[in-house]
């Protein structure tokens, strides 16, 4: 008997066998998929923060614009310096002073006060 092959359903080794390939088929099937969903939802997210980071750009930006308009209509609202007060002229301050001590109209003190305001 040799060469004796059995014909019909398969042996118990043959069957395990069988059921190892299609175990592993579908385990590598299912990996895949899952590496392809992830590798999706990765790319999905990634496309989100860059959106995000594009929008907070533009809203800096934005931001940065309207507070340089503001400086700018503060500056342009502002009112123009006052211009400096005119000197005085102290030597002809104290003439007048002199004048009006001499006519009688300041006396001593008057005159000490009013020359103290005008030095100091």
């Amino acid at each position: 008997m040799v060469g004796f092959r059995r014909v019909g359903r398969p042996g118990l080794v043959g069957l395990a066998a069988r059921t190892a390939v299609v175990a592993g088929t579908a385990t590598a099937v299912s990996g895949g998929m899952q590496r392809r969903q992830q590798d999706r939802a990765q790319d999905e997210w990634e496309q989100q923060q860059y959106e995000a980071q594009q929008q907070q750009a533009q809203i800096n930006a934005a931001a940065q614009a309207a507070v340089a308009q503001q400086q700018a209509a503060a500056a342009a609202a502002a009112p123009p310096p006052a211009p400096a007060a005119p000197a005085v002229d102290v030597v002809a301050e104290l003439q007048k002073l002199a004048a009006l001590k001499q006519q009688g109209i300041l006396d001593d003190a008057e005159f000490a006060a009013a020359k103290a305001r005008l030095l100091a």
